[in-house]
């Protein structure tokens, strides 16, 4: 694959329609992109003042990325990242505590689980709206998708946080309903998961606080159904947490508080992305097939472009590449790229 055949880059306003057809396919839904046409607007507008190029410090800014066919135009994928996490849109979770019960004269000892709501008004850079079109998810697209956006934050540091965090989606039943909630969430706010989860993506959180237990929850509490799936994901989910592993993310002590799914996090610096990836002067030329290999390539510009294509190593720091690449990088030959090599990923 010596030309490229996608291109991940920044969302543009004239991919609309794109968009959100692509989110019309997601299904039982996505929560930062809620399937609503004026959220989606927004939160395209949103991206495009996110690269603007004064910003120094994050600040909350949401980037939104797509993942384009080059052959046919159609956004096949998103992914995205959120600058820091809270301010004027609290962060809640779960944070799962462990309790000891002693009563010395009876020689009882007990270790219960309990859930604490949690609020965090200035966290970590977040990864989200990670989505890949049920029909392109092989060739390691999943990965381009992923891997990509910790090459952006190493280029542009000062725009986010030292730690990473991702909230992946928890485990929902054939009848899309979130066991968790239906023990927890629906018994203080009435409706179904997927309701509470659109308000949530839609900015309206105050609903969290006000109708939420304030109280800690007993886990033994829970109905078995509710307990199994505490830090379990959603099966579409399963990929992306095994990308997120080998690149060095842990799971915490904090769960969603919709669907109980597990929250990773990593110091970015130790990430395997950030240590492996390296720049890269390109030539213009047409790769051996038996001396290339492939990588991902990545602009340093605030218009980002990244593909996963054949390169040929020359020296330590070239790479020899088609023209085709370069064009769709935007980049001349002899200018550098951010690159990672494919096959330790």
């Amino acid at each position: 694959m010596t030309h490229p055949q996608y291109v991940l880059r920044p969302v543009h306003k004239d991919d609309f329609d794109e968009v959100f057809r692509l989110i019309t396919t997601i299904g039982d839904g996505l929560t930062s992109l809620p399937l609503d046409p004026e959220n989606i607007a927004h939160r395209i507008d949103d991206s495009q003042r996110a690269f603007d190029p004064l910003i120094r410090k994050p600040g909350g800014e949401t980037y939104l990325f797509v993942l384009e066919d080059l052959e046919t135009g159609k956004i096949i994928g998103t992914s995205g990242l959120l600058s820091r996490v809270g301010g004027f849109e609290p962060f809640y979770t779960y944070e799962m505590q462990q309790l000891k019960h002693e009563y010395a004269p009876l020689k009882i000892q007990m270790e219960l689980k309990v859930l604490h709501l949690r609020k965090n008004h200035k966290g970590p850079t977040e990864i989200c709206s990670l989505f890949l079109h049920k029909d392109y998810r092989s060739g390691g697209l999943g990965k381009l998708l992923s891997l990509s956006r910790f090459c952006f934050m190493k280029t542009f540091k000062e725009r986010f946080d030292e730690t990473i965090l991702a909230e992946l989606r928890g485990f929902i039943n054939e009848d899309g309903k979130s066991p968790f909630w239906e023990a927890v969430g629906r018994k203080f706010f009435r409706d179904d998961y997927s309701k509470a989860d659109i308000l949530s993506g839609l900015g309206e959180k105050e609903f969290i606080e006000t109708l939420m237990p304030e109280y800690p929850i007993y886990v033994s509490l829970l109905p078995k159904s509710a307990r199994k799936v505490i830090g379990k994901v959603h099966d579409h989910t399963r990929p992306a947490r095994k990308i997120l592993f080998d690149e060095g993310f842990t799971e915490t002590n904090e769960i969603d508080i919709f669907d109980a799914g597990p929250i990773l996090t990593a110091p970015r610096s130790e990430l395997r992305t950030w240590k492996e990836s390296r720049l890269a002067s390109l030539l213009e030329g047409n790769p051996d097939a038996g001396c290339s290999r492939q990588f991902l390539l990545m602009n340093q510009s605030l218009d980002f472009r990244a593909i996963r294509v054949n390169a040929q190593p020359r020296a330590t720091d070239e790479l020899i590449v088609s023209a085709k690449a370069l064009s769709t990088l935007g980049l001349l030959p002899g200018e550098q790229a951010m690159c990672l090599p494919m096959e330790t990923t």
